[in-house]
């Protein structure tokens, strides 16, 4: 799969039974559809982030095709109303696309992984660097 921005073959990493898909270029991450939610063990956080998601019509930021529909995606507003992040989300709900330190902010800012539990695996598996 190729990355929406670098256009460059994106690699695949396993996170706890979640393949991610990981730009080496500009440290961007795709998720396909459900895995967002396959990383937090709780249901119901789980649906709490999901519930955050405000799509924006009127988006200055370029919109990006997603890499497997081709189309273009969404801009959505993710977690609390006083600390959103902004990321894209496939119309036809094929996955999202978080730019570099995004997946990371959100975990961070939300009240969606109070053990740190993504958070710390982002850490390992990127060695520090956050994507």
């Amino acid at each position: 799969m190729d990355c929406p921005i670098c256009k460059t073959a994106m690699i695949t990493l396993e996170l706890n039974e979640v393949e991610i898909d990981h730009c080496l270029e500009c440290g961007g991450i795709w998720l396909d559809a459900g895995e967002l939610e396959m990383l937090l063990p709780d249901s119901e956080k789980a649906k709490q982030l999901l519930e955050s998601f405000n799509k924006l019509d009127n988006c200055k930021e370029k919109h990006r095709k997603c890499p497997i529909c081709l189309k273009k995606m969404h801009k959505v507003n993710v977690g609390p109303t006083d600390s959103v992040v902004l990321i894209d989300s496939c119309a036809k709900g094929d996955g999202l696309w978080f730019d570099k330190g995004e997946l990371h902010d959100i975990f961070k800012i939300g009240t969606f992984d109070d053990e740190g539990r993504v958070e710390n695996l982002l850490a390992d598996m990127f060695a520090g660097d956050q994507p």
